[in-house]
């Protein structure tokens, strides 16, 4: 009778154990697969697709698609449109991401001549592009694109004479967005009972976090760069959004969600760039797969990247005026997602050390002595 009571506590253990994991799989998968109810007005897919597609169409009009693509660049400030707030607050934040891209835009161009300044120059964008986001408490997605302007700018071959007119592009592309925002603004505020403006008050730990945040997505700019790995900017941009999440568990399934959606995405990418697609069906494939993104970005962020995934390999290939091989784009596949499992994996590790204290006492205490002496 003693034997048994031991071999029976080891099978209550394991049924114990069994359950457990069980209980902790079903939940993950009921995380990966949930579809959330999207809480913006469904229309605000179609003036984003149609305010970031219609520069791709005059370019393609005009056979210049490299200058359509980054005049759409610049566009894409209207994913920063607020919803809520009087009109002024809605315009003056989309000028300041409109004035922001163009900006780090031109940065990367003139980084991209000095090779050297390539790293500074990109950290500099990183940390001011999170600490702005942070502090104004903007939504996703925030300065994503802002980011991944100035990065993509780091490695478009250029003649230094061009890049002013370059800027320009991204700068009409900007322009045009804040157009469209005013006219969507007052459709909105026509419609909708007005909200109240946001008030903004700076929140502790904001400088030490943009730190950790700018500190990790430069690390997995890095990493590739030091590798020479083609497109080094995949990995930044991977990190940026892995590393945004609150909790380590929203960052958890936000790697998952990545990871599966950009292998389904790349496959996705490689079968559309196989058709050997024309200037328009380039123009028409972007307009499609943006209007997707924005329709399924905050219900499902895995099928959202699974869209995501092509558009920025279309944008940074045809935007960069290159011929587009065969060859070019099986290693475009290759190297996007190594990129990016590189910076899912970097981003997780920022946010565990975002979630330690170990490393936030320091910190506080040079963010305390910086708004002491400056603030």
């Amino acid at each position: 009778m003693s034997a048994s009571k031991p071999k029976a506590k080891r099978v209550s253990w394991l049924t114990i154990l069994l359950t457990r994991m069980k209980f902790l799989m079903d939940g993950e998968l009921a995380h990966l697969l949930t579809v959330n109810r999207s809480k913006r007005p469904w229309h605000m897919p179609i003036i984003a697709a149609i305010t970031i597609g219609f520069p791709i169409f005059v370019g393609a009009y005009f056979d210049a698609l490299s200058s359509g693509i980054k005049a759409s660049l610049g566009a894409m400030v209207i994913l920063n449109l607020p919803l809520v707030g009087k009109l002024p607050y809605r315009l003056v934040t989309l000028m300041a991401w409109g004035f922001a891209m163009s900006l780090c835009f031109a940065f990367g161009l003139v980084a991209q001549q000095v090779p050297i300044l390539r790293l500074p120059v990109f950290m500099l964008i990183a940390f001011a592009v999170v600490i702005f986001g942070r502090y104004y408490r903007q939504p996703p997605p925030a300065g994503l694109f802002v980011m991944m302007a100035g990065a993509l700018a780091l490695f478009i071959p250029l003649p230094l004479e061009q890049i002013m007119s370059v800027t320009g592009l991204v700068m009409l592309g900007s322009g045009f967005a804040l157009i469209m925002g005013l006219l969507y603004s007052l459709f909105l505020l026509a419609t909708r009972p007005a909200t109240p403006t946001p008030t903004y008050s700076y929140e502790p730990d904001t400088i030490s976090e943009s730190i950790i945040v700018a500190s990790f997505v430069s690390l997995a700019f890095l990493i590739p760069l030091m590798l020479d790995m083609s497109n080094p900017y995949w990995a930044a941009v991977s990190c940026f959004l892995i590393i945004q999440g609150i909790h380590l568990r929203t960052m958890w399934i936000k790697q998952i969600h990545r990871l599966l959606g950009t292998l389904v995405g790349v496959g996705l990418a490689s079968w559309m760039l196989s058709w050997g697609l024309s200037i328009w069906g380039i123009a028409i494939s972007i307009l499609i797969m943006m209007l997707c993104i924005e329709s399924l970005v905050d219900r499902h962020y895995g099928l959202a990247v699974v869209f995501i995934t092509p558009l920025t390999i279309f944008i940074a290939e045809y935007g960069s005026g290159l011929p587009l091989t065969s060859a070019v784009y099986q290693e475009v596949m290759h190297t996007r997602l190594l990129d990016t499992l590189l910076g899912c994996l970097v981003g997780l590790g920022g946010g565990v050390v975002m979630h330690s204290t170990n490393l936030r006492v320091p910190l506080r205490r040079i963010e305390k002595w910086m708004l002491t002496r400056f603030g």
